[in-house]
C-alpha cells in the first residue's frame, strides 16, 4: 500500500462495530491465518449519546456529547462506561454520530477526544453537515433528423469550431489584394512597441523605507512555524504560558475543543445515533384526523397537570339579583386558572399505527427555590380523553431525591423501528438519562444511566 493510500485509510471515519472488530482482532493477533466471520447478519453495535450546545443549530459555539447507551443486539449498557479503556468505546476518536430531532437527520457530530467533566466522560468534536446526494443533470436528446436505417445519403454540416476553421482556411486561401488585413503581431513586432526609454529629466517616485530607529510600531509575521495545522509555534519568552493543540493520549494533553461547562439556560440538546447499518429514516410525528384533538387533549392535560401540582382554580362570584325587578345579573367571566410556565406539549407515533403517544410538562410561576414541576406520559382513551401512564411531580426542595423529568426526544435505541422516550433526569447537583418504552397502555423505564428510581404511576 502506497503512503498516500495508507493516510486516505487512516482519515475514514470508524464505526462502533469497527472499533469492537479491531479490539478483537489486536486480541488474536497471535494465531495465524484469517478470523472467520461468524454469522453474516450478526447483531451491531448501536450508540445512543445526546449532544449539547449554545448557539446556532450547525454553528453551535460550544458543545459536548453525552453518552446515553450502547446496544450489542441483546441488552443495553451504559455508554459511559462500557469497554472504558480509559475513555468509553462510545468516545473514540473518529466515531462519528448522526444527529437527529424528531428522527430526521439534521447534521453529524464526529468525536476528537474525550474528557472528565464532574466525574462524567464527555467528548467533544465538530459539527458537520449531513451529506447530500449530488443531483445528476438529465441527459439532453438532440433530434438530429438523421435515422440510421435509411439508406438515403444525407450530407452533415460540421461543427461551429470547424465550420470556423474552414471558413478561415478558404479565406487565407483566395486573398483580396484590395482588402485590409489583420495580423497578429509577432514577438519582434511586439519588442518594437516596448517602453520608451526613461527621461532623465522626468521626476520619478521612490518608495521610502522607514528609518531603522523610528518610533513608529511595526507589524511583524511570526517566524514559527504555523499553528494552524496543529504544530507549535516557537516563542522567544520559555516561561510564557502557551495554547498548544494536543492529540488524544500524548504527552501534552487533549484537543480541547470549545467545550460546555455546567447547564446553562440556553443549552440545547439532540439525540445523537452511531450504528454501523445504515437504517431507514423514521420520524415521530403523529397527524391528527381531527387537528381540534390535539388542543383538546393539550387543555385536559393542563388540567391534570394543574390538580397534581395543587393549584385549583378559584370558584367564579356568586350571581346576585336586582330587588326590583328581580332579574339575574349577567354572570361575571370565570377565573383563568393558574399559569403553568415553560410547557412543552409533544405528540409522537412512536411506531407505525401505534396512536398517539403524549408527552406534557410545565412548573409553576413562582420563584426559582419554590417552583413545582411535572410531566406526564398519555395516550387517548376509547372515549378520546387523556389517560395518563406515568406523571412525575417534584419540587426544588426535593430534586435529588426525585429529579424533574425534561424530555430530550424519542430514539431508536434498540434498532427494533421503534421509538423510545429519552428522557433527562435532572436534579438540583447530579443528573442521569433514562429511557421509556411505551407499549400496551403502560410507560417502562427500560435503561438508565448510573441507576435510581424516578417517576411514579398514576395513583401511587
Amino acid at each position: 500500500m502506497s503512503p498516500r493510500q495508507s493516510n486516505e485509510l487512516s482519515t475514514k471515519r470508524t464505526s462502533l462495530a469497527l472499533i469492537l472488530g479491531l479490539i478483537a482482532s489486536a486480541a488474536s493477533a497471535q494465531y495465524p491465518g484469517q478470523i472467520e466471520k461468524k454469522s453474516k447478519d450478526g447483531p451491531t453495535l448501536r450508540a445512543v449519546a445526546v449532544l449539547e450546545w449554545t448557539g446556532d443549530l450547525g454553528k453551535p459555539k460550544k458543545s459536548r456529547l453525552v453518552p446515553i447507551s450502547i446496544y450489542d443486539g441483546q441488552e443495553l449498557h451504559d455508554a459511559s462506561i462500557y469497554m472504558a479503556r480509559p475513555h468509553p468505546m462510545a468516545l473514540a476518536g473518529e466515531v462519528e454520530y448522526e444527529l437527529q430531532r424528531n428522527g430526521a437527520p439534521i447534521g453529524l457530530f464526529d468525536i476528537k477526544n474525550a474528557a472528565q467533566e464532574m466525574g462524567s466522560w464527555v467528548g467533544y468534536g465538530s459539527w458537520k453537515a449531513t451529506p447530500s446526494a449530488k443531483p445528476t443533470a438529465p441527459k439532453q436528446i438532440v433530434d438530429t433528423g438523421f435515422d440510421a436505417n435509411d439508406d438515403k445519403p444525407v450530407l452533415h454540416r460540421k461543427h461551429s469550431d470547424t465550420s470556423a476553421k474552414s471558413d478561415s482556411t478558404a479565406s487565407a486561401s483566395s486573398p483580396d489584394s484590395d482588402r485590409p488585413t489583420l495580423h497578429k503581431p509577432t514577438t519582434e513586432d511586439t519588442s518594437s512597441k516596448s517602453d520608451p526609454a526613461p527621461d532623465p529629466d522626468r521626476p520619478t517616485l521612490h518608495k521610502e523605507k522607514a528609518p531603522a530607529d523610528s518610533d513608529n510600531p511595526v507589524l511583524h509575521k511570526h517566524s514559527g512555524t504555523d499553528t494552524s495545522d496543529g504544530e507549535h509555534a516557537s516563542f522567544t519568552d520559555p516561561d510564557r504560558p502557551r495554547l498548544m493543540r494536543g492529540k488524544q493520549g500524548g504527552a501534552n494533553g487533549l484537543d480541547v475543543l470549545p467545550s460546555l461547562l455546567g447547564l446553562p439556560p440556553d443549552m440545547n440538546q439532540a439525540v445523537a445515533v452511531s450504528d454501523s447499518k445504515s437504517r431507514q429514516e423514521h420520524t415521530w410525528d403523529y397527524k391528527w384526523a381531527n387537528p381540534d384533538d390535539e388542543d383538546k387533549m393539550k387543555a385536559a392535560l393542563e388540567d391534570i397537570a394543574r390538580t397534581a401540582l395543587g393549584l385549583k382554580t378559584p370558584p367564579p362570584p356568586p350571581a346576585t339579583r336586582r330587588a326590583a325587578a328581580h332579574k339575574a345579573i349577567k354572570p361575571s367571566p370565570a377565573p383563568e386558572p393558574p399559569p403553568l410556565v415553560d410547557e412543552k406539549f409533544r405528540v409522537l407515533e412512536l411506531a407505525y399505527g401505534s396512536g398517539a403517544t403524549m408527552v406534557f410538562s410545565a412548573h409553576t410561576d413562582d420563584p426559582e427555590k419554590t417552583q413545582k414541576f411535572v410531566t406526564l406520559i398519555a395516550q387517548p382513551d376509547l372515549y378520546g380523553n387523556p389517560l395518563v401512564l406515568l406523571k412525575n411531580v417534584t419540587d426544588a426542595a426535593h430534586l435529588d431525591q426525585t429529579p424533574q423529568m425534561r424530555l430530550v426526544d424519542a430514539v431508536d435505541a434498540l434498532a427494533d423501528n421503534r421509538g423510545e422516550l429519552l428522557f433527562e433526569l435532572r436534579g438540583a447537583g447530579q443528573r442521569q438519562f433514562a429511557l421509556y418504552r411505551v407499549l400496551r397502555g403502560t410507560a417502562e423505564k427500560i435503561f438508565v444511566t448510573g441507576g435510581g428510581e424516578f417517576g411514579v404511576a398514576p395513583g401511587e
